[in-house]
């Protein structure tokens, strides 16, 4: 049994609405008036919240850390991972200013810390939940550090197996925190939506009795509309003010107006799923009417004629009764003159 959690004012969970996560990321290229028009955009797509990246470069990498190969390709190839992050660092003060602009959008703001000094100040910010990067979800006392805030965690888990959520997830609990999201994630950029995986949803929301969801990597909007069609709890995806910007995340995010689309295609989607209970709605009583079929007279049958099979066939509309009492027709005598193609009615006929 899969348990909803609470995030600030949003119950999260299966039959609530998806958690729609706006992803700027880094895609602020370390200015944050570039992250303030960010923000703009995911609340004009109708986004729950605007997630970025907290971190300290010095305490996250060695300089000599090398690019994941497709940093190289979106990236100056002539610069260090390292001097990279450094140029796409924001300052403590910065997500001070992002949050509080956030909050006069009324829109949620998140961010992801990469160290452990960064959760401690999204905590004293005072942050409606974190969100785990996936590759920190095998960093166990990082976990633990986050975890004894009690704050709810969405937990992204790209390159991770399920031995290795099982034991992030008991770290977590063990902390004592029990309010928490895990989402399937393929940490590509772009992933290949084959590499998707999104049953792999289901099989942790087994395992662990908790909701789930999904961060899309992939291009496009697809898979997203999958996952919320496969009843993912939380969404996440990264946005761009333009693709074509130099940095390491713009190629693989999407434009403002595909943003906006994605959101409104999500919440048709989940609008699509209902509740499973398998009962007509209310506006197919009139196509029921005209498409179902009656009983109706297969000939003129006049009064005192006791009814034959022949004498009586289905048709449409559906108004009458039902073609399953047919039978039961067969036997009686007709107490007034019924017309051919006239719908039957009980009244119509004396006992058999």
């Amino acid at each position: 049994m899969v348990e909803n959690i609470r995030i600030s004012d949003r119950s999260v969970g299966p039959g609530q609405p998806c958690f729609f996560i706006a992803e700027a990321g880094v895609n602020h290229n370390g200015d944050i008036d570039m992250a303030r028009q960010l923000i703009d955009v995911a609340v004009a797509a109708g986004a729950d919240a605007v997630k970025f990246q907290t971190y300290s470069t010095e305490r996250v990498m060695s300089r000599f850390a090398p690019k994941a190969t497709y940093q190289l390709e979106t990236t100056d190839e002539t610069e260090s991972q390292f001097q990279m992050s450094k140029g796409l660092e924001l300052s403590p003060e910065a997500f001070e200013k992002l949050m509080a602009y956030c909050d006069e959008q009324e829109i949620m703001f998140l961010s992801s810390p990469f160290d452990e000094e960064s959760v401690d100040q999204l905590a004293k910010m005072g942050v409606a939940a974190f969100k785990v990067p996936s590759g920190e979800i095998t960093n166990l006392p990082y976990l633990a550090r986050m975890a004894k805030y009690g704050k709810p965690m969405i937990v992204s888990t790209g390159m991770a197996d399920l031995a290795e959520v099982e034991t992030a997830v008991k770290v977590i609990r063990d902390a004592g925190d029990s309010h928490f999201v895990l989402l399937q994630c393929t940490s590509n950029y772009p992933a290949e939506p084959s590499n998707a995986n999104l049953r792999a949803m289901a099989t942790m929301a087994e395992a662990f009795g908790v909701p789930v969801g999904y961060s899309d990597h992939t291009p496009g909007k697809e898979i997203s509309l999958a996952a919320a069609a496969l009843g993912a709890s939380v969404i996440e995806k990264h946005f761009t003010l333009d693709s074509n910007l130099l940095g390491p995340d713009h190629k693989a995010s999407l434009e403002p107006a595909e943003l906006s689309l994605l959101i409104e295609e999500i919440r048709k989607v989940e609008a699509s799923l209902g509740t499973g209970v398998k009962a007509p709605v209310e506006s197919e009583k009139n196509t029921a009417d005209v498409a179902r079929k009656s009983v109706v007279a297969a000939i003129a049958i006049p009064s005192g004629a006791v009814v034959t099979e022949d004498m009586i066939t289905v048709k449409r509309p559906g108004t009458g009764l039902p073609p399953a009492m047919r039978s039961e027709l067969v036997g009686r005598t007709a107490r007034v003159d019924i017309a051919e193609d006239s719908l039957i009615s009980m009244d119509m006929f004396g006992d058999s």
